[in-house]
C-alpha cells in the first residue's frame, strides 16, 4: 500500500467513525439476575442481620446466616425456618467462604476486628457493608466518624482484595422481621466503586417486596448515608414509627 492509499484509508475510517451512531445509554434499571447467588449475612443473629436474612430468603434467595458461634447461627436459622424458609446457619468464616455476596451487619464496635479476621475468606467476594457507626447519650443517637471516613471505607481499607459496596442502612429491623408485613415501602441507597457491583446490590435489594436499590455515589459519600440513621432514629422516636426513605423523581 502506498502512503497516499494509506492516508485515504485512514481518512475514510475516520469519517466512518464520525458518522457512526453513538451507542445508546444503558438503562439504569436494566439490572442483572441475582436469584441464583448465595447471600451470606455476617452478624446474622442480630436484629438487622436476621431481618435481612429473613426477607431475602422469603424472596427466594439462598441465604447463609453467620455468627461468631456456629451453634448460635444454626439456632437463629432454625427459628426463621419455622416459617417455611430454608436458611443455613454457620460460623462467620464458613458463611463468608460459601457465599457469593456477603452482607456485613455486625455491631459497629466489632466491625473492624470481624473483617480483619475474615480477610482471606472474603478475598474476591462482593462485600456489602450496612453498618452504621453511631453513639448514644441522653440526647439520643448521633453519628460517629471513623478514621477512614465511614464504616464502608473502613471495610474497603481492611479488605483490599474484596469488592466493597454499601447498602441497607436505613431499614427497620422491626419491619424486616415482621411476617405480617408483606412489603416494605422504602428505597435502599447503594454506594460503590464499580457499576457492575452496585447493580448487583441494587438487584438484590429489589428482590425484597416494596424496595428499590438506588445508586447513591461512591464509597467516599458513605458517611452521610450511614449518619442519616441517627436522624431516622429521632423520627421514629418522636412519631412512634419505623421510617424509611423514598427518592423522588427517579
Amino acid at each position: 500500500m502506498t502512503s497516499t492509499e494509506s492516508s485515504q484509508t485512514s481518512s475514510q475510517g475516520g469519517q466512518s467513525g464520525q458518522s457512526g451512531q453513538k451507542a445508546p445509554a444503558k438503562d439504569p434499571w436494566d439490572l442483572p439476575d441475582v436469584s441464583g447467588l448465595v447471600v451470606g449475612v455476617l452478624g446474622g443473629t442480630g436484629p438487622q442481620g436476621k431481618g435481612l436474612a429473613y426477607r431475602l430468603a422469603r424472596a427466594g434467595q439462598k441465604v447463609i446466616l453467620g455468627s461468631r458461634a456456629a451453634e448460635r447461627a444454626r439456632t437463629a436459622a432454625d427459628e426463621l425456618n419455622a416459617q417455611g424458609l430454608a436458611i443455613e446457619g454457620a460460623d462467620n468464616a464458613e458463611c463468608a467462604r460459601r457465599s457469593d455476596i456477603v452482607i456485613v451487619a455486625v455491631p459497629w464496635d466489632g466491625h473492624g476486628a470481624t473483617l480483619e479476621a475474615l480477610r482471606e475468606e472474603l478475598r474476591g467476594k462482593l462485600v456489602v457493608d450496612c453498618v452504621n457507626p453511631l453513639g448514644f447519650d441522653k440526647k439520643g443517637a448521633y453519628a460517629l466518624k471513623p478514621e477512614e471516613g465511614s464504616a464502608a471505607e473502613q471495610a474497603a481499607a481492611l479488605l483490599p482484595d474484596s469488592r466493597v459496596a454499601a447498602a441497607f442502612h436505613h431499614l427497620s429491623a422491626v419491619l424486616l422481621s415482621d411476617p405480617e408485613v408483606d412489603e416494605i415501602d422504602t428505597d435502599v441507597m447503594v454506594l460503590g466503586e464499580e457499576r457492575a457491583d452496585v447493580e448487583i446490590v441494587q438487584a438484590l435489594a429489589g428482590r425484597i417486596a416494596g424496595m428499590r436499590g438506588i445508586f447513591s455515589g461512591r464509597l467516599r459519600n458513605a458517611h452521610q448515608v450511614e449518619s442519616l440513621v441517627a436522624n431516622l432514629i429521632s423520627v421514629n422516636r418522636r412519631y412512634k414509627a419505623h421510617a424509611g426513605l423514598r427518592v423522588t423523581d427517579v
